[in-house]
């Protein structure tokens, strides 16, 4: 039982309720995370007691109220943190994602309205008892995601139960008892009752929390959870998963730059437009959809170039001063790491792809050209002043003209002087106003 020690400023709201008289259980995913051997630090509490006996009990400093109407108060512990309570409860009606309870129940009611028998085993801190009417620890050892109860009506009383079964089966490496597998296919194609938001959630985990990410998307496919909810991925290649398991690096050191990545492997077979597309019907971020939207289209732009040049040889410095300036000095290590990933997939399938040693000397010196080369229009020795200065008028001839001074520059840095490109910048001018002449004079004939 020491196993399932509960930490100390849980078990002082558990007495405070059982000092009350209100019957106490921690529940949920942190008993579950324990019994597996995995840290958890969300632990929230079923209790016989009311939300208005709660807020009495605690007081209206100490409480939030985040979920009345189901029952749930957040009751914040010494150190403020918010820990979930709960009033024991039942299902009386559901739309399929939205659920009228009733109070005034047992433990074992509260525990039969959970979705899977791994989310449904209680412990009493008082009694030091641990409550599993439906097997959960069995199936912890064996293994399995099972529903509780009838499979099929845990997905009716609620759809997203399909995507968090498909989800916790990657996470812990589990498989999905048979009935409940086919509960879930029965219910791809209902999935449509779910909102975006929590769509867009549920990949969001995936994401997260999953080491290899494709157990669980192979599923969403193969039981038409793609089909229904993200309808461009339901037809591609199994495959292509394959790189988003390969985005788990370490340096990767902040959720939002890792799901990014893992994001835009995901939808890499598709167009950047259709990317983009995706995550807006998923209420992504601004944010994300830029960045994820940003590494797709320079991969369908630039990766096939980058592979066969490593391929074929060593790139040479002008070629990767070009894919930086294209790519963008702060994007380089993000487009390196997918690159890297996709590379991997291939090698894994024994396609001809990039090895590992080339890959990192080529980002190294990618690294070193983005903070060392002229690669931008900043990074020129003039700029729009300088050439009006020099008699050239401003509007979108000064622009292509700057353009043309920096492809110059990135072609060989040697000529970033003020005195070469201000020589090349009268002659660029020169060709802009002869093919302006020449367009006038086709145009009159």
């Amino acid at each position: 039982m020491a196993r399932l020690n509960p930490p100390d400023t849980v078990l002082e709201i558990a007495a405070q309720l059982e000092k009350a008289g209100f019957e106490t259980w921690c529940v949920g995913g942190a008993i579950r995370d324990v019994l597996l051997g995995h840290p958890h630090l969300d632990w929230d509490l079923a209790t016989s007691a009311t939300p208005p006996q709660m807020r009495e009990l605690f007081g209206s400093r100490r409480t939030v109220p985040i979920g009345v109407e189901f029952g749930t108060v957040g009751v914040l512990d010494r150190n403020g943190t918010m820990h979930e309570v709960t009033t024991f409860r039942r299902d009386v009606r559901t739309d399929g994602r939205h659920a009228v309870v009733e109070f005034g129940v047992s433990l074992d009611d509260d525990l039969a309205r959970r979705d899977f028998t791994i989310n449904a085993i209680g412990f009493s801190p008082k009694l030091d008892e641990i409550r599993d009417p439906f097997g959960g620890q069995a199936d912890i050892a064996r293994k399995l995601i099972r529903a509780v109860g009838d499979p099929e009506a845990r997905m009716r009383e609620d759809r997203l139960r399909a995507l968090r079964a498909i989800r916790f089966a990657a996470r812990f490496d589990f498989a999905i008892e048979d009935a409940t597998h086919r509960a879930i296919e029965s219910s791809a194609q209902h999935l449509g009752r779910l909102s975006a938001e929590r769509v867009k959630q549920e990949l969001d985990k995936t994401m997260e929390q999953v080491r290899c990410p494709s157990a669980a998307l192979t599923v969403w496919q193969s039981t038409g959870a793609f089909a229904s909810l993200v309808p461009p991925l339901a037809g591609v290649t199994a495959d292509s998963f394959a790189v988003v398991d390969l985005l788990a690096m370490p340096g990767l050191s902040t959720r939002p730059a890792r799901r990014a990545l893992r994001f835009a492997a995901l939808l890499l077979p598709l167009s950047p437009a259709s990317a983009g597309d995706v995550l807006t019907k998923l209420k992504a971020s601004r944010n994300e959809i830029q960045r994820v939207v940003s590494l797709v289209d320079n991969w369908h732009r630039y990766g096939a170039d980058i592979g066969t040049a490593l391929n074929a040889n060593v790139p040479d410095a002008v070629s990767i001063r070009r894919w930086v300036a294209a790519i963008g000095r702060l994007d380089i290590g993000s487009f390196m790491r997918l690159a890297s990933a996709v590379w991997a997939a291939g090698r894994q399938r024994g396609e001809d792809a990039p090895e590992p040693h080339a890959v990192h000397s080529l980002y190294r010196r990618m690294v070193r050209t983005a903070f060392r080369d002229p690669i931008d229009l900043g990074a020129l020795a003039v700029d729009g002043d300088d050439l009006r200065r020099i008699g050239i008028p401003a509007g979108r001839g000064l622009g292509m003209i700057l353009q043309a001074l920096l492809e110059i520059v990135i072609a060989d840095p040697r000529k970033n002087t003020s005195d070469y490109l201000l020589v090349e910048a009268r002659h660029a001018e020169e060709r802009l106003r002869l093919e302006n002449v020449g367009r006038g004079h086709s145009q009159e004939t």
